[in-house]
């Protein structure tokens, strides 16, 4: 790509940022979307490479993307718009990729994922490549600008680091009232600017979006076969000091994260005064959003370490210290997630997601060694291998069995159960649970009040009818130990009368 071209990239991103703001802000989604589309697919033809345009069998994904848009301004149905909405953005990318001189169908199935994993690194680099390769190519100077570059790499990590610092921080605040309330005081202040601040942010999201697809149109991509891998590494290398810039700015986030964890929930301290909320009701929150962090700030240490133009000792050192911190923020997590068990029980979400944790723990202690051992790249192994292990763990278990042995415990013993806790037993969610429940639903049954234990016969008796003469699992082939188990459990309740 030419200076010339990455300056006429960077510009028409610039004027689809501001035009972008000014059809997207605070309004609904219709006629603004499809509008969008078609100036991003009218740029990125402008700004094609060579004057050809793509083969004849792609042309026809421009307009389809503008088409599946334009739906947007159509239909009311919010699951058709969203289908349609994701349709119009993949077709885009990929109309995009082949006014770069990308086919798109004539690839394989391998080979379109891959263009796929190109274009989406393409649009989350943003302006980063182009700015890149416009520097590489201007002129060194006495100039102003020539003065100001040593301090240009940090400036490009901090525009790089500003959204994903921005999601961190909503995730941060989702998770957490005193952190919420932190950020609120922070960022309050006297002075109003009205709707500016939302539209600067807005403009700089979209321009950064524009400018990464539109130099995926403008630029040539690497020669070789259609359908065949492409040389491994990014296509493009982020400087050593922007990297450490992006994981510097995160660290300091995890670190006041941190701290405050430190003082209201693993010292146990009163919260009443901050957020008038008590400890155990204060924990009780946001593990769905910490678990949120953890996968994205591990994607985000492998994303900048595999990034980074050049290793150093900095480098590394701000990787494994926000590997350190996300830990924290994982064992936060898990500590909130246990009291919001105990407090109400178990179901198959909250399993799901304790072993969510230990498989990110478990991932991330990998990632401490890869990043010491220059080994990143082995890092989607660490994940195959540690979820096969949390999955040998899970049907070692019995997701089900588990579940329901618990909360029949608390059912029967409410000493299990701390105060403002709830003991009882949901027998509409434990029927809906496989037969390895069984066996402990026969168990409750005498401790059940009268409405609930008729409710659980009722079901019981129709499963074992089920399981009697269904031929479809009296076949030998279909044997099953759970299903013997609890034909046998359902049995002998019956010759003791349990189920009349």
């Amino acid at each position: 790509m030419t200076i010339r071209r990455a300056g006429r990239v960077l510009l028409v991103a610039a004027l689809l940022g501001m035009v972008g703001q000014l059809l997207l802000f605070d309004v609904a989604l219709g006629l603004n979307f499809p509008i969008l589309i078609a100036l991003l697919v009218l740029a990125g033809w402008l700004l094609r490479v060579g004057r050809r345009g793509p083969e004849a069998i792609d042309r026809w994904l421009g307009p389809a993307a503008v088409c599946f848009a334009a739906f947007a301004a159509v239909r009311a149905d919010t699951t058709i718009v969203a289908l349609d909405v994701l349709g119009a953005l993949g077709l885009t990318g990929a109309a995009l990729a082949s006014f770069g001189l990308r086919p798109v169908m004539r690839r394989s199935l391998p080979g379109l994922l891959r263009l796929g994993a190109t274009t989406a690194g393409w649009v989350a680099a943003g302006a980063v490549p182009v700015v890149g390769i416009a520097r590489r190519r201007l002129p060194a100077g006495t100039t102003a600008l020539g003065r100001a570059r040593p301090a240009m790499p940090v400036v490009r990590g901090l525009l790089i680091a500003v959204p994903l610092v921005i999601v961190f921080m909503s995730l941060f605040s989702a998770a957490d009232a005193v952190f919420a309330r932190l950020v609120d005081d922070l960022v309050s202040v006297e002075l109003d600017l009205g709707t500016i601040p939302g539209r600067a942010l807005l403009t700089l999201v979209l321009a950064w979006v524009a400018a990464g697809a539109l130099a995926l149109a403008a630029g040539r991509p690497q020669r070789g076969p259609v359908g065949t891998p492409t040389p491994s590494g990014p296509m493009w290398r982020l400087g050593t000091t922007e990297a450490v810039t992006v994981l510097l700015a995160v660290d300091l986030l995890f670190v006041a994260f941190v701290i405050l964890q430190g003082a209201y929930l693993f010292g146990g301290r009163d919260t009443m005064a901050a957020t008038g909320l008590s400890y155990s009701e204060y924990a009780r929150r946001g593990f769905f959003e910490l678990v949120a962090v953890a996968v994205l700030a591990g994607g985000t240490i492998v994303a900048f370490e595999r990034a980074a133009r050049q290793r150093s000792r900095v480098l590394i050192g701000a990787a494994l210290g926000l590997t350190v911190l996300t830990a924290v923020v994982l064992v936060s997590a898990a500590l909130r997630l246990q009291l919001y068990q105990e407090a109400y029980g178990w179901t198959e979400l909250r399993l799901y997601v304790i072993a969510t944790i230990g498989l990110l723990a478990a991932v991330l202690a990998g990632l401490a060694v890869a990043l010491l051992t220059d080994r990143v790249r082995w890092i989607g192994h660490i994940v195959m291998v540690a979820g096969l292990v949390i999955g040998l763990g899970l049907n070692f278990i019995g997701p089900a069995r588990f579940i329901t042995e618990q909360n029949v415990a608390r059912a029967l013993d409410p000493a299990l159960v701390p105060e403002h806790g709830w003991s009882g037993l949901d027998t509409i969610y434990a029927i809906s649970l496989g037969d390895d429940r069984i066996p402990d639903l026969v168990r409750v049954l005498p401790a059940l009040d009268a409405e609930e234990a008729a409710f659980l016969r009722d079901e019981l008796r129709h499963r074992l009818s089920q399981l009697r003469t269904d031929p479809g699992l009296t076949a030998w082939q279909a044997w099953n130990l759970g299903r013997e188990r609890a034909r046998a459990a359902l049995e002998d309740a019956e010759a003791r009368g349990q189920l009349d």
